[in-house]
């Protein structure tokens, strides 16, 4: 019965321990990850200046009564448009 709860105890201390997500340094947080602290000077800009950008990651520009999913991910790169034909907001998600 002792040899027991001793390997209990043994394998117990197999199982490994959670792994913490990793620490980014200052403005690295979500806004990072797919750029949109970069790209905040892009709001108040007309849309079309869009249409002469290259981007690095999946884009969604998303323009007024649009529908968008729901789904997140942090490397995609939101753009809102308003009604106006202006960046309202530049976001991940």
């Amino acid at each position: 019965m002792r040899f027991l709860a001793v390997m209990i105890l043994l394998l117990g201390a197999c199982v490994p321990a959670p792994v913490p997500p990793p620490i980014l340094p200052p403005g690295q947080g979500a806004a990072a990850a797919c750029g949109a602290k970069d790209l905040q000077g892009l709001v108040g800009q007309p849309a079309s200046v869009l249409m002469v950008m290259k981007f690095g990651q999946t884009v969604r520009i998303i323009r007024p009564g649009m529908a968008v999913t729901m789904d997140y991910s942090a490397e995609r790169l939101n753009i809102e448009i308003d009604p106006a034909e202006r960046i309202a907001a530049v976001y991940c998600g």
